[in-house]
């Protein structure tokens, strides 16, 4: 009896070694490359119902999605106001939450040879692969309002999201940044923020409908508050020509939980924005 017990539980083992992942409702997975060959795992979670009046489904971008996706997801499908939006969540061909090294080329600047460990500066590639293979895929795939294009990124992610929204405004017209990692290489951003500022008080930007919301935990360094509240009352002034810029602090929570403290809340925020 004893030997049967063990040969059943051994064969139960091989059996849950093999088992096939577990698939989430209302989602569908792609693999892509970047004109580099860069291999990435795209997950997107679908919408339902019918396409809203604007003619097209709201869509949000999702950074390091191996780690939010399912939260977003979730939080998405929850409430029926939300349903009606696509998520497109960024990942890469990797069993872990999040691929250190894959993020940190893809969401920074370039650094100094001897500080280039592991290899970054792939930000400009990264915004590449998603303006020109990404999103005209999800174009051709959905009907999607080019009025409402969102794009919500975390540490890391969030630093980058900051970087679109100074670099290619015109791409995104919703960035959430949670946490976001403004204190990297010196203050790179404060670079290309100053170069964004100067072309909207020029007039060379239309920001009539574009946001930037910072979302950080009260139990984050007090130097990586500062720093996003210094920012958000900086961009304040560009108000004055359509650019709405919020900063949030979330109680009780630190760097890593925030994420997924504000999944519905950042969800609501971006699908329930209004163009008209």
């Amino acid at each position: 009896m004893r030997t049967l017990l063990a040969w059943l539980g051994t064969l139960l083992l091989a059996n849950l070694a093999h088992a096939n992942p577990v698939a989430l409702d209302g989602t569908e997975q792609w693999t892509m490359h970047s004109a580099e060959g860069r291999e990435y795992r795209i997950m997107v979670s679908l919408p339902e119902g019918d396409v809203p009046w604007t003619g097209g489904y709201p869509v949000i971008y999702l950074l390091d999605g191996n780690a939010y996706f399912p939260a977003l997801h979730a939080a998405k499908r929850a409430q029926d106001r939300l349903r009606g939006s696509i998520l497109v969540a960024i990942g890469y061909p990797s069993d872990t939450p999040l691929d250190f090294e894959r993020r940190a080329f893809d969401l920074s600047p370039p650094q100094p040879a001897e500080r280039n460990t592991p290899p970054q500066g792939g930000q400009d590639l990264f915004l590449d692969f998603i303006e020109k293979r990404l999103m005209p895929q999800v174009n051709a795939r959905f009907k999607v309002d080019q009025d409402q294009r969102s794009l919500v990124g975390h540490s890391f992610g969030g630093m980058f999201g900051v970087y679109a929204l100074f670099t290619r405004p015109q791409l995104f017209q919703h960035v959430v940044a949670i946490s976001p990692s403004l204190w990297w290489r010196d203050r790179y951003l404060m670079e290309p923020e100053r170069a964004f500022t100067q072309k909207a008080h020029a007039g060379k930007l239309d920001l009539t409908h574009s946001s930037l919301t910072l979302l950080i935990g009260d139990r984050e360094m007090p130097q990586e508050i500062q720093d996003a509240r210094a920012l958000q009352m900086r961009l304040q002034a560009l108000s004055q020509y359509g650019l709405r810029s919020d900063f949030q602090v979330e109680p009780g929570e630190d760097h890593m939980s925030i994420p997924f403290r504000v999944s519905a809340r950042v969800l609501d925020e971006l699908i329930s924005t209004r163009r008209f």
